[in-house]
């Protein structure tokens, strides 16, 4: 389960970003669950009373997780973060090589370009 003032908002941020469904949902935000397609996998999202977002890369509130997303077009997939919400984070370490932004409850996630060939093979 992934902490958040409203489980339903952020669910939905991460299906629109990923394409995938967001299913659990109750109206009142407190929990909401994310399944990618062909997995049994599940995301949770809960609400937390009195949340408080990481504070990345300073540790007075540490990251809870982050996630790595590998995208065919990173231009693209940055705008497109931007554009459900999401911002920039103001250190990069990557560079441009790989983008770290913020979700709408301030968790850290990095949109990557595709691995080389050789890196999936095996």
């Amino acid at each position: 389960m992934l902490d958040c003032p409203d489980a339903t908002e952020l669910a939905t941020f991460y299906g629109e970003l990923t394409g995938w469904g967001v299913g659990g949902a109750d109206d009142g935000g407190a929990r909401a669950y994310l399944t990618p397609p062909g997995t049994a996998l599940t995301f949770g999202f809960q609400r937390v009373a009195d949340y408080r977002p990481p504070r990345w890369p300073d540790q007075e509130v540490p990251q809870q997780f982050h996630l790595d997303f590998r995208v065919a077009d990173l231009p693209a997939a940055i705008a497109r973060a931007e554009e459900l919400g999401a911002t920039q984070a103001s250190f990069q370490p990557g560079g441009e090589r790989w983008r770290v932004l913020l979700d709408p409850a301030g968790h850290p996630f990095c949109l990557c370009p595709p691995a080389p060939a050789d890196a999936t093979a095996g």
